[in-house]
């Protein structure tokens, strides 16, 4: 469970992530264990489509420890909340999993820009 060396990367491949979050925590971006790829997120934008306001939380689980990259935040009805911007990248390593969760079923649309690099 090595993360490569990102001066000898050979590939970077652009990707997008998307999901519909609901109540129960859902994995959006695995970075299996023996990749051998990091996974450099680029952006997460989170979209609350419905009339009420919605909290959500934005989590990388390591090796089962959950580090929240945003912990019960709010996104007011009919908005669009930018957790992370490309000025504010983070890597996910081999065997980190990015994870959601929302207040409210099927009222939040995640997109999670990012590049697979080997």
């Amino acid at each position: 469970m090595a993360a490569p060396n990102l001066l000898g990367t050979t590939t970077v491949t652009g990707k997008t992530a998307l999901a519909t979050l609901s109540t129960i925590t859902a994995n959006v971006i695995t970075n299996a264990s023996s990749s051998g790829t990091v996974d450099k997120l680029n952006s997460i934008v989170l979209s609350n489509y419905s009339s009420s306001t919605v909290s959500a939380n934005v989590m990388i689980n390591r090796s089962g420890t959950v580090y929240y990259v945003g912990g019960t935040v709010t996104i007011p009805s009919n908005s669009t909340l930018v957790l992370l911007g490309k000025d504010t990248s983070l890597y996910l390593e081999e065997g980190d999993v990015l994870q959601a969760n929302v207040s409210a079923n099927s009222s939040v649309s995640m997109g999670a820009s990012y590049e697979l690099m080997s």
